[in-house]
C-alpha cells in the first residue's frame, strides 16, 4: 500500500561546490574524544546572496550546544551536476543541509548512502517534539517502510499564496481608468497603458503593459500567468508546476485541459497587440526584477505578479501599485474563481537535513541535527542572529528587526545574513513573533485574493505535489514521462503565446502529450492522492 505524505515541497534553486569531506569508514566512535572525533563536516546549499557560514553567530551557538566543531562546504551553483557525481561515487559528508538538496528521488535511488534516523529519536528530542506537534512533518519524513532518511523544516508564518497580482494605480489615475475586473477590461486597460504615455514622462513607448517572471523547461512557478487558470475555476498549487492539479478529488493535468488553451489564447491576443514584454520568454529573473523597478519615479510595468509590491517594484515605486483580485474570464463568476494555493510549499521545507550512513561521528552529527531544531536557533536560522537581526522580547517571544543595512529590503536582508527558508528549523506554533515588514506586507496584499483562496478546498482541490512517498518504480516512470511531455508542452507554450496557433494545434498537442506518457502519470498520481486522502481519516 502506498503511503502518502501530508506536506509539500518547496523548490529551491541553487547549487554546490563539491569537496571531498566524507569522514569515511564503518566505525561509530560516538563523536567523543580528540583526533577530530567531534568535527562534523556539513555541505550546505545556500542562496547566492547568503554570506559565509562562519559570520553567523548562531553557527557558533550550535557548535557549543552540540560540543562539536563544524567544517562547512558552502555551495550556491551547479549543484545538480555535481550532486550526481557525488552520489554515484558514494562520497557524501556527515550532513547535507538545504531544502531538497537531497531530493526524495535521491533518497529512493541511493538509499544505502543515507542514515535511517527512525530509531534515533531519543537522541533527537527537538525533532521528536516537532513530529508530535506537527504530524505532517513526520509524515513528510517517513518512507513507506518506516525509514526516516531526511528531516523537513516547518516555518508556520507564511501566507496561503506566494503570488500576488498588481496594477499600477497611478497609471490608472493618470489616464482616468477604472480598475479592471475582467480579462476584456484588462485588455483595454493594457492597451491604454501602451498607447497613452501612462507614466507621464513624455515617452509613450517606454511602458510595458504586462510582464511576468521567466518560465522554465519544467513548467510553471510563482509570479506567472498560470494564475489566470483560477479565473476559469481550475485550482493550481505552487504556481502550476508540471501542470498537475486536483479538482473535486480528481487528478488532472492542465496542459491537456481546454481552460489552459483559453488562457494561452488570451495571452497571445495581448502579445500580438504589444501588451506583453517582448522579452518575456527570454529574460532571466534578474532582468524581470530590474525592469519591474523602473527608473527613478518612472515605473516601467503596468500589470504583473510578485511576492510583495516592495519586492517587485522596490521601495520607491511600490506605493504606485495596488494589489488586485483575480480578473474574471468572459462569462466568469467570482463565486467560481480560485487562486494558486501554496500554504504547504511555503511553510514546509522537505529534506532539509540528511545524514551520511558512513559518518564516523554519528552521535556528534545527531547532536548537530537536534540543535538546528532548538527554538531560538530555529528563529535565527530563519531570520538571522539575535542582536542585529532578532531580539528576544521575552520568553517565547521574538521581534524581527529591520535590516541593519538601510539600503536593503527585509526579504533580501534575510537571505544575505542567514540560511533563511533553506535551513532546517522548527518554528513553534506557540511562540509570538513580530514579523518583518515584508512578510506582513505579503499577508496584507493577499487580502484581495482571499475570496478566491477560500473557494479552494485544501483536500479536494489541492494537488499535494511532493506530498507522496513514491516507490522507486513510480518515481522513475513519472520523471521520465514528465521530461518527455514537458519538452513538448513548454515549447508549445512559448510558441503559442508569441506566434499564436493554440486553437489550430490543440488536438495534435493533446495527442502528443498523451503519447508521451501524461495519462500514465495522472493515473499513478491518482492512486497516491487517494491513499493520501484515506490517510487523513
Amino acid at each position: 500500500m502506498r503511503k502518502a505524505l501530508t506536506a509539500t515541497a518547496a523548490v529551491v534553486a541553487g547549487g554546490l561546490v563539491l569537496a571531498g569531506c566524507t569522514s569515511g569508514g564503518d566505525g561509530d566512535n560516538g563523536g567523543e574524544g580528540g583526533g577530530g572525533d567531534n568535527t562534523v563536516h556539513i555541505l550546505v546549499l545556500k542562496h547566492a546572496l547568503t554570506g559565509p557560514m562562519d559570520d553567523m553567530d548562531w553557527v557558533s551557538q550550535i557548535e557549543e550546544m552540540a560540543d562539536v566543531e563544524i567544517v562547512w562546504e558552502e555551495v550556491s551553483a551547479d549543484w545538480d551536476q555535481k550532486k550526481s557525481t557525488m552520489l554515484a561515487a558514494g562520497d557524501i559528508p556527515d550532513l547535507v543541509v538545504g531544502v531538497n538538496a537531497i531530493t526524495g528521488s535521491d533518497l529512493v535511488t541511493f538509499n544505502g548512502l543515507f542514515e535511517d534516523l527512525s530509531d534515533d529519536m531519543d537522541a533527537l528530542p527537538n525533532v521528536q517534539g516537532m513530529f508530535d506537534a506537527v504530524p505532517q512533518t513526520e509524515a513528510m519524513a517517513t518512507q513507506t517502510d518506516g525509514a526516516v532518511f531526511s528531516l523537513p523544516s516547518y516555518r508556520r508564518f507564511w501566507p496561503e499564496t506566494a503570488t500576488r497580482q498588481y496594477i499600477n494605480q497611478q497609471w490608472l489615475d493618470n489616464l482616468g481608468l477604472a480598475m479592471p475586473t475582467t480579462w476584456d477590461e484588462l485588455f483595454d486597460v493594457l492597451k491604454a497603458f501602451k498607447d497613452e504615455d501612462a507614466n507621464g514622462n513624455g515617452d509613450p513607448s517606454d511602458e510595458i503593459p504586462m510582464d511576468w517572471s521567466p518560465t522554465g523547461t519544467g513548467g510553471f512557478g510563482f509570479f506567472q500567468p498560470s494564475v489566470l487558470l483560477g479565473s476559469l475555476g481550475l485550482p493550481i498549487t505552487g504556481g502550476g508546476g508540471a501542470g498537475y492539479f486536483v479538482e473535486d478529488g480528481q487528478v488532472g493535468n492542465f496542459f491537456t485541459d481546454e481552460r489552459y488553451r483559453d488562457v494561452v489564447e488570451f495571452l497571445h491576443d495581448c502579445y500580438a497587440e504589444g501588451l506583453i514584454s517582448q522579452e518575456v520568454m527570454t529574460q532571466d529573473y534578474s532582468a524581470y526584477q530590474s525592469v519591474g523597478r523602473g527608473n527613478g519615479d518612472d515605473a516601467s510595468v503596468g500589470f504583473t505578479w510578485g511576492w510583495t509590491a516592495s519586492d517587485r517594484f522596490g521601495a520607491q515605486l511600490a506605493p504606485q501599485y495596488t494589489a488586485t483580485a483575480p480578473m474574471l474570464a468572459p462569462g466568469g463568476d467570482a463565486a467560481d474563481a480560485v487562486w494558486t494555493y501554496d500554504t504547504y510549499s511555503l511553510n514546509y521545507g522537505p529534506n532539509s537535513i540528511t545524514m551520511s550512513a558512513q559518518t564516523d561521528v554519528r552521535d556528534a552529527a545527531l547532536r548537530v541535527i537536534d540543535a538546528f531544531y532548538d527554538q531560538t536557533i530555529s528563529v535565527q536560522v530563519l531570520w538571522g542572529d539575535v542582536g542585529p537581526n532578532v531580539t528576544e522580547a521575552g520568553e517565547n517571544s521574538y521581534e524581527v528587526l529591520p535590516p541593519a543595512d538601510e539600503t536593503s529590503d527585509p526579504s533580501t536582508w534575510k537571505w544575505t545574513t542567514t540560511l533563511a527558508d533553506n535551513g532546517p528549523m522548527w518554528i513553534r506554533d506557540d511562540i509570538d513573533v513580530v514579523l518583518p515588514t515584508d512578510l506582513q506586507e505579503a499577508v496584507d496584499e493577499a487580502a484581495p485574493l482571499a475570496p478566491a483562496i477560500a473557494n479552494v478546498d485544501p483536500v479536494a482541490d489541492v494537488f499535494p505535489a511532493e506530498f507522496f512517498s513514491l516507490s522507486a518504480e513510480d518515481s522513475s516512470t513519472i520523471s521520465l514521462n514528465d521530461t518527455n511531455f514537458l519538452s513538448i508542452a513548454m515549447q508549445n507554450w512559448a510558441t503559442w503565446v508569441t506566434e499564436g496557433g493554440a486553437e489550430a494545434g490543440w488536438d495534435d498537442h493533446v495527442a502528443q502529450l498523451e503519447a508521451a506518457g501524461l495519462p500514465q502519470n495522472v493515473e499513478i498520481y491518482q492512486g497516491y492522492y487517494d491513499d493520501y486522502v484515506a490517510s487523513l481519516g
